[in-house]
């Protein structure tokens, strides 16, 4: 839930979570379509709200193409600088994480009025249904995640990262494959404080929502979307700064041992996707 109803921001933070499409301007010019039929998953909309979230819908995305679009631009820049020069860093990529941070923050905070007001029109069996969706959902993930034995998730999650490499500097050699899983070595039981996290927040989400008429309730979902750190389990919250300091030294040390047709890739990546976005209209349009 923490990616879907958040509903707009994460589908509209698509753009600058490159790992999410090989075609990201294709995946942009289309999120008017994939929004609401993500959003069906855990919400059957009446004609008079999908009218008015379609037209929410339009209104965002056309100010996060004009507005937003131009600094994450700005932002591959600076990536692919890191990458020509040879200098990625640990605290060149301390940076870009603040900045991609930022940006998502914007979005949230943007999209969070419409958010509130699509949730305090929901009649209480919707609100039903989304529970019973969420937590399909929930079940769905500790399945995948967490039933399987230590040594499988960890092994699976090296794949999962290995895969997603694969597609942006090509195959692994055999001394980064070893990198990779001593990375998800290190993570641990990761997996079970985000799906423990996960669950807790969800939980206060839908304790929001079945008191949507009260007069706190645009405080709490402000909380819950924008201010989501603040609600973090203990163990999360260790476990999650532990993930990005061992994202980065994976990261730092992929890019020490990679090949000049690896990083040849990796550049031809970044200006496939800063095309894809120069190539949308709406961005065209801002800068006339």
């Amino acid at each position: 839930m923490l990616r879907r109803l958040k509903l707009l921001v994460v589908l509209l933070s698509l753009s600058l979570v490159l790992t999410a499409c090989n075609r990201v301007g294709l995946a942009y010019r289309n999120l008017d379509v994939i929004i609401p039929w993500t959003l069906n998953d855990y919400l059957d909309m009446h004609a008079g709200q999908k009218s008015w979230f379609n037209d929410t819908l339009k209104a965002h995305l056309a100010w996060h193409c004009t507005t937003q679009l131009p600094v994450y631009l700005d932002w591959l820049d600076r990536l692919q600088q890191m990458v020509d020069t040879q200098q990625v860093t640990d605290a060149a990529l301390q940076s870009r994480t603040l900045e991609a941070k930022q940006a998502i923050a914007e979005i949230a905070q943007a999209v969070t009025p419409s958010a509130i007001e699509l949730l305090q029109g929901l009649d209480d069996q919707q609100v039903k249904d989304m529970n019973d969706a969420l937590a399909k959902d929930l079940r769905k993930r500790q399945d995948e995640y967490l039933k399987p034995p230590l040594d499988q998730q960890i092994k699976e999650r090296a794949q999962r990262m290995s895969k997603r490499l694969d597609a942006w500097i090509g195959p692994l050699s055999s001394r980064q494959q070893n990198r990779v899983m001593a990375w998800s070595i290190a993570l641990g039981e990761q997996n079970a404080h985000w799906i423990g996290n996960r669950a807790h927040w969800q939980a206060q989400f839908i304790d929001a929502v079945q008191q949507r008429h009260s007069a706190d309730f645009p405080q709490r979902i402000q909380r819950l979307l924008v201010d989501r750190e603040s609600l973090w389990t203990p163990e999360y919250r260790a476990a999650y700064t532990q993930t990005e300091t061992e994202a980065r030294s994976l990261i730092v040390d992929l890019m020490a041992q990679s090949t000049a047709p690896q990083r040849l890739k990796l550049t031809q990546k970044i200006d496939s996707v800063r095309s894809d976005f120069k190539a949308l209209k709406c961005l065209k349009a801002a800068a006339m």
